[in-house]
């Protein structure tokens, strides 16, 4: 009878086992950014209270330096669950959720905090939805501060400022667009020849944010930076939505914890950032202007605005919410 027990216990312990391995999950996550940056920071800390907080049950294992493939190519491996984890810019996914590209309609966010309110209330659970449904489920949202304009010129504090500028764009109909209205001559070009094309006149001038304009030396062709702040785009912690769903309620919710105290972490991280670019620039002589009023460059964006609405008609009352965040 003592054998039968011994054995009983042995078998239970044992498809216990077999219970918390099925459940276990062994994630892997992508990331474009190197050592040091505040993103990757961010997301090793997010590995590591992963763990603590399933209890081993959900570990993720990090990629950095975008070793697994593209941004593009990333993003569609989390849709398909070829990775479960991403930590994405909204931008490049804008073409595949509708409710994201608004968050690249220029002028739309006052500044980074009215951002941030916007997503943490009905506007960004709208996005949300929307990501989900498309196999990318964001758990959190990283700051990837404001763009703004420089030039080697002047500075830049009404849309008169931009006429007849050659200024550098990325590649969306949304940005060509807004130079366009601002009376300028939109110029995309890759990234990495914006500085020889700043240098040579080839463009006037560019937009980009603190740590990209300090740390590419841009600063040292075009000594204007005018804080315009046009675009605020967001990055998330973003999960295959099938990945996240299979996992018990406890455990989605020690998984969104996780990731949203690497947020935490990663504002903090990055504010740090831009203020220290931001003081080496203005150490090496660069001039910086506050623009004291954005209305009459969010009023030079109608144009803008409606043509977006003509492909995108049921996006008009999500921006309008938006707008009206305070």
């Amino acid at each position: 009878m003592f054998q039968n027990i011994t054995k009983s216990l042995v078998g239970a312990a044992a498809v216990a086992v077999m219970a918390v391995t099925a459940n276990a999950a062994d994630w892997r996550g992508w990331n474009i950014h190197t050592d040091g940056y505040p993103n990757t920071i961010a997301m090793d800390k997010f590995a590591e209270l992963l763990a603590e907080k399933t209890g081993g049950e959900v570990t993720l294992q990090m990629f950095h330096g975008g070793t697994l493939g593209s941004q593009p190519d990333a993003v569609e491996q989390v849709r398909a669950g070829a990775l479960e984890v991403g930590n994405f810019n909204l931008g490049p996914i804008g073409p595949i959720v509708a409710e994201a590209n608004v968050v690249s309609l220029p002028f739309i966010f006052k500044d980074v905090p009215h951002m941030f309110r916007v997503l943490e209330s009905e506007g960004g659970a709208a996005i949300a939805e929307g990501m989900a449904a498309k196999g990318l489920k964001p758990l959190a949202w990283y700051d990837a501060g404001a763009r703004s304009f420089y030039n080697g010129e002047k500075p830049i504090n009404t849309p008169a400022d931009v006429e007849g500028m050659k200024v550098r764009v990325m590649n969306n109909d949304l940005f060509t667009g807004m130079i366009a209205e601002l009376g300028g001559n939109p110029s995309p070009m890759a990234f990495a020849e914006v500085y020889q094309a700043l240098k040579t006149g080839v463009v006037d001038g560019a937009e980009n944010n603190w740590p990209s304009y300090e740390s590419t030396g841009h600063f040292e062709v075009a000594g204007y930076y005018s804080l315009s702040q046009h675009l605020i785009i967001p990055e998330c912690i973003c999960v295959n939505t099938a990945a996240f769903d299979a996992l018990s309620a406890d455990m989605q919710a020690a998984v969104t914890e996780a990731a949203q105290e690497s947020a935490i972490l990663q504002r903090e991280l990055w504010a740090a950032r831009e203020a220290a670019s931001r003081e080496a620039v203005e150490a090496g002589g660069v001039v910086v202007n506050e623009v004291a009023d954005k209305g009459p460059f969010q009023d030079a964006m109608a144009p803008v605005y409606e043509a977006y609405f003509e492909t995108n008609p049921s996006l008009r009352s999500l921006v309008e919410l938006i707008q009206a965040t305070e």
